[in-house]
């Protein structure tokens, strides 16, 4: 059964519309009486959150979240309820850039984050015999701790995989009939590669997904092209925040592309320069509202992905919003070659289309007026006489889509780092 909740997930837009306003007023009852982050941000504003545009309420940024918790450390003022209320503690990976976030959230908050999950398995068509293995180290990084907890009330077989080798977690899949697998997209293939050195036949072993998540190679096609290849197995892509909390998954009938989970948050989508809102189908920044995290919410927070979202019926059955093509990049990551802007996953979705490349890296060069972009490649396959032309095809197949023409230079086998969680594959080189 694909739904956790067939009359909610089945709401058509409008429907959908009316839950989420409700909700909304009625967090937000709570949250301006009791939560001093949204008090003093709200204060004198009128606000009627069954007909007014939400685009009356100020945008939440991350920038104004770590102020507030430089200036009321540890957690911040963004609580509505009393310290004691309050069971889990997340941190941000700072992998934007500045002090992470910490992360609080009450006994009924992180049941809503968890509740999350159940939707999202549901839509993945997880049953009931299937068995999981977490290969990540449990630490304060959210990750995949709401997925174990979600799987684990389901009396699904949860194997943890922290601080071991990847050959060790492979023989761990082998030998416990593993059947899903979350982690990020990135580890996926790094599994794949350090099965292939020992010869290990991975389309052989019982996986038949992945969800992945903590990237946008998921929705990348060539990305997800090689995982699927490697293991045999259906990728599912999902997409979260430790802010914002679980807030989009893939359904099994359309794949390439996830719903935002609209039964438990607002999505918009705006301009990033002007921050007016942008109708369907227009690339921009994405912007949400959640719903259940009462203890410590977010509202109209911009969560600095780039997303086309789409709205129709989808094959599931659900009206669900869905960002085409998933995460398309961050805006934080984005930068310019030749009067080109160019993010991270544009480029990865041309290197994952050469079977000869394993790992890469990109570094891009500001030391000169002009920036420069180089790539870093290590090749799957001893040196040859072919290398020269791998890299020179690599060379004019970013300069044919992404209209500029950077350098690509071999490394030594081995040479460039490995990722279990978020992976960072650009450099910057400053003067």
């Amino acid at each position: 059964m694909p739904f956790l909740n067939a009359d909610d997930e089945t709401l058509d837009a409008q429907a959908l519309s009316r839950r989420q306003r409700k909700r909304l007023g009625e967090m937000l009852g709570v949250v301006l009486s009791s939560n001093p982050f949204y008090m003093k941000k709200f204060s004198g504003l009128r606000f009627n959150p069954e007909a007014d545009p939400l685009s009356q309420l100020p945008l939440t940024t991350r920038a104004e979240l770590q102020e507030d918790q430089a200036g009321h450390p540890p957690y911040g003022s963004d609580l509505s309820y009393p310290s004691d209320r309050y069971i889990r503690m997340h941190q941000t990976s700072s992998s934007s850039g500045g002090a992470p976030l910490r992360w609080l959230d009450t006994r009924e908050s992180w049941s809503w984050f968890i509740r999350c999950w159940d939707i999202l398995y549901r839509a993945a068509d997880i049953r009931p015999a299937d068995r999981f293995i977490f290969p990540f180290s449990f630490g304060p990084f959210i990750g995949f701790w709401a997925a174990l907890e979600s799987a684990l009330a389901s009396d699904h077989l949860c194997i943890t995989a922290g601080g071991m080798t990847t050959a060790a977690r492979l023989r761990l899949i082998f030998d416990h009939s593993i059947t899903v697998i979350c982690c990020t997209p990135t580890y996926a293939l790094r599994m794949a590669e350090v099965a292939a050195g020992q010869g290990l036949d991975l389309t052989r072993s019982s996986v038949r997904a992945l969800i992945v998540a903590g990237e946008p190679g998921g929705s990348i096609p060539t990305t997800r092209s090689r995982i699927e290849q490697a293991w045999g197995a259906r990728v599912f892509d999902h997409t979260g925040m430790t802010e914002i909390g679980s807030c989009s998954f893939e359904c099994v009938e359309a794949p390439g592309g996830v719903h935002v989970l609209e039964t438990e948050f607002i999505p918009e989508v705006i301009d990033a320069s002007t921050e007016s809102p942008l109708p369907d189908g227009e690339v921009g920044e994405l912007v949400l509202t959640n719903l259940g995290r009462w203890g410590s919410p977010l509202i109209r927070y911009r969560t600095g992905d780039q997303v086309c979202m789409l709205r129709h019926r989808c094959a599931c059955g659900r009206w669900f919003a869905r960002l085409d093509g998933g995460i398309l990049g961050r805006t934080d990551e984005m930068f310019s070659i030749r009067g080109n802007n160019v993010f991270p996953a544009s480029v990865e979705e041309i290197v994952r289309g050469f079977h000869e490349i394993g790992e890469f890296r990109i570094m891009v060069d500001r030391r000169s007026a002009l920036t420069e972009l180089r790539i870093e490649v290590e090749l799957t396959a001893a040196e040859s006489a072919e290398n020269d032309a791998v890299l020179r095809r690599l060379e004019e197949e970013i300069q044919n889509r992404l209209h500029f023409r950077p350098k690509a230079c071999l490394v030594p086998p081995g040479s460039l780092p490995r990722f279990e969680t978020k992976s960072r594959r650009m450099a910057y080189m400053d003067s």
